[in-house]
């Protein structure tokens, strides 16, 4: 194997979703059991108006507990449905159009992909190399591996638009779409074109996997967080027959994707809506959950919030989409729940702001409670909740993980104010190669946020210190750590040697 450090999608990977479904899914429902009395036990607490502290800010509380209720509940839901689908090869060999779209992206990136591409097994299968960046050197690799390329005069639609416009140059009946940087493992099509014997479904979709993980730690990171969405929330998703499509590792049928004009230019996660569309219209989609591509993860931390940031933006404005889409009420639910997800970071600086203000003497939310009294009734609530997110996960979810996304609150709060305010936003192709210096603006928010939640705590400290002024302090510090912790990998200078990876960037207009 190459030494060059985006090599590692030749690994060959082992990844199980979950080693015993059945016992991972009973034991998520006992949990709810355990689960439901324990929030009822904490909401019938904290819903007590004697427990109004400054009315403003119970108010606040309250909200945000209803939020996590909610995201917990919704996780709980699905978690309980999951279903698991075997690797089902075709009964016949079909054609199969396998489009990797490219914009700009170094060669030896998508070498490999085509390489990949050229090898998949059980079909009649014809690589397009769809390059929007007008590369001749896409052109000679293409011709080298003598497969198809397209290059198109107008490059409007971003992705999608590049996608939209191969649909009537090709001709099979099945298209598979790979990210540039996605190496598909040659039993891609063994593994999902048998599902596509149903005529039903619209699109099979796998997991998105970081090669790159064991070597990178914000790849490392985002692949936990990925872990858990590609784990128990997609298999439960499959269950309830709400899997949505993720733009890569995905295999369509052309005719359910032409039926809906293709994917929609109009959207930063042209899939998530695509995806609305098709189930509106009656389709179904699968998932298989193995591992059968591997691809590169953000390797510092801009481009992990590059990346988050388009997500966040498109899911949030799709939820207009999933509120008004006639479908039934489970699907309507699920894509709510993926949508909401990035409403999280609201919550995050909702309890961070609790210590702040009771420190510079603004008031609380809960009046005349001690902090023993307020854990008896919260500790086994949130002790359920961390459980069945555990075994849900398999353990895959890490506290790097948590804390990346605890770090990057910011983006759920600038990308709902975007998406109030309709800003629109455009897509740009940055190199994810490792950055030889620090990137302290990449977490400036944060690091704002932990001076605040210092400064706070010296204040209060040195003005009153008394019991309620050392439990806030305390809760100030769980925050600062936290972030802190979320931050450090921008903070350190990068290894020197670090891979080349092609996240797309919001840039809002």
């Amino acid at each position: 194997m190459s030494s060059r450090p985006w090599d590692v999608r030749l690994r060959r990977v082992t990844w199980e979703p979950v080693p015993s479904t059945f016992s991972v899914r009973r034991r998520v429902r006992m949990l709810i059991f355990l689960g439901i009395p324990a929030a009822v036990w904490y909401f019938g607490w904290l819903l007590n108006p004697d427990r109004v502290g400054t009315p403003y800010l119970y108010g606040i509380l309250i909200a945000a507990e209803l939020f996590n209720l909610t995201q917990a509940l919704g996780f709980w839901w699905t978690c309980a449905n999951e279903r698991v689908r075997e690797k089902r090869a075709p009964s016949q060999r079909v054609a199969v159009d396998v489009f990797i779209p490219v914009y700009k992206e170094p060669p030896e990136i998508v070498d490999l992909t085509v390489a990949a591409a050229v090898g998949l097994r059980s079909a009649e299968v014809r690589v397009w190399v769809l390059d929007d960046g007008n590369d001749d050197a896409m052109r000679d690799l293409a011709a080298r591996y003598e497969v198809g390329y397209i290059r198109r005069p107008q490059h409007t639609g971003a992705k999608a638009g590049n996608i939209n416009h191969a649909l009537p140059l090709t001709s099979a009946p099945f298209i598979a779409v790979f990210d540039s940087d996605h190496v598909a493992d040659p039993g891609f099509l063994e593994a999902t074109l048998g599902h596509m014997e149903d005529p039903g479904i619209a699109f099979v979709q796998t997991p998105q996997y970081y090669a790159n993980a064991d070597d990178n730690r914000i790849a490392a990171a985002s692949w936990a967080q990925q872990a858990l969405f590609f784990g128990a929330i997609a298999r439960g998703k499959d269950g309830l027959g709400a899997v949505f499509c993720c733009g890569t590792n995905v295999l369509f049928r052309r005719e359910a994707f032409e039926s809906v004009g293709g994917f929609p230019e109009n959207s930063l996660t042209e899939d998530f809506e695509l995806s609305i569309v098709l189930h509106e219209k009656g389709w179904r989609s699968a998932y298989v959950p193995d591992v059968l591509a591997r691809g590169l993860g953000p390797e510092d931390t801009a481009a992990y919030v590059s990346q988050q940031q388009r997500w966040a933006r498109g899911c949030l404005s799709g939820i207009p989409r999933a509120l008004r889409a006639r479908l039934p009420w489970r699907l309507k639910a699920q894509y709510l729940l993926s949508g909401m997800y990035f409403l999280s970071g609201w919550t995050v600086l909702i309890y961070m702001s609790f210590p702040v203000v009771r420190l510079l003497g603004g008031g609380q939310p809960l009046g005349g409670i001690d902090a023993p009294v307020f854990l008896l009734h919260f500790v086994p609530y949130f002790a359920v909740a961390l459980t069945v997110a555990a075994v849900a996960g398999a353990g895959s979810y890490t506290f790097a993980a948590f804390a990346l996304s605890a770090a990057n609150f910011w983006i759920h709060v600038l990308s709902t104010v975007y998406t109030v305010l309709r800003r629109k936003g455009s897509f740009v192709v940055t190199p994810k190669k490792g950055a030889g210096a620090r990137q302290p603006a990449a977490v400036m928010p944060a690091l704002v946020a932990v001076g605040v939640l210092v400064g706070a705590s010296i204040y209060g400290l040195v003005h009153n210190p008394d019991a309620a002024t050392i439990n806030n302090v305390s809760f100030a510090a769980v925050h600062a750590s936290i972030l802190m912790t979320g931050c450090w990998a921008a903070l350190q200078k990068p290894p020197a040697a670090a891979a080349e990876s092609l996240e797309p960037v919001e840039v809002p207009a």
